[in-house]
């Protein structure tokens, strides 16, 4: 359950980002060299363009390659996507987002591994406590009981020192 609510807005964000980048495509047959020497905004309208701001040109995303190689373009002056990040930036961002995502996430399963693993000796030794109270009280109302109960008899005079004196005849 508590997985669900973590995953839930991680899948959302990931859907409309899809979304987004499915939705920007480009006129068929454009080049993105045609984009070159004009601004960075007008080369990445095209989602499959890369935009480096060190020699201003537009060049095609090199989608073999996850990053594009230095010799393309340098990481700190690549943009896709957005003019005002670069992909070093994107990098490290995207590194301590995950990150910190992960370290919640084992902290929580392992507060919850403890917490279960702690609560239920405490519980345990709890309703053992209560047994024990419950179990003294009745022992004590057993003592009262019998304690009335002699008293009526001696009252009476049903107390024999023997028990079987009744069976006899006198």
């Amino acid at each position: 359950m508590m997985e669900l609510r973590i995953l839930s807005p991680l899948v959302v964000v990931v859907l409309v980002n899809l979304a987004v980048v499915y939705a920007q495509t480009s006129a068929p047959g454009v080049s993105c060299a045609t984009y070159s020497n004009t601004s960075c905004e007008q080369c990445l309208k095209n989602v499959s363009c890369l935009w480096c701001k060190t020699n201003t040109r537009c060049i095609d995303y090199p989608v073999r390659t996850i990053l594009p190689p230095h010799s393309l373009c340098p990481l700190s002056s690549a943009r896709w996507g957005m003019c005002w990040m670069d992909f070093q930036a994107l990098i490290i961002a995207i590194s301590v987002i995950a990150g910190i995502i992960l370290i919640a996430i084992f902290i929580c399963c392992f507060c919850c591994c403890k917490c279960e693993k702690i609560g239920i000796p405490k519980l345990d030794a709890k309703f053992a406590h209560q047994g024990e109270k419950r179990k003294a009280r009745q022992e004590e109302r057993k003592a009262e009981m019998k304690m009335r109960h002699d008293e009526i008899r001696r009252k009476y005079g049903l107390t024999k020192s023997n028990p079987y004196s009744k069976f006899e005849n006198n």
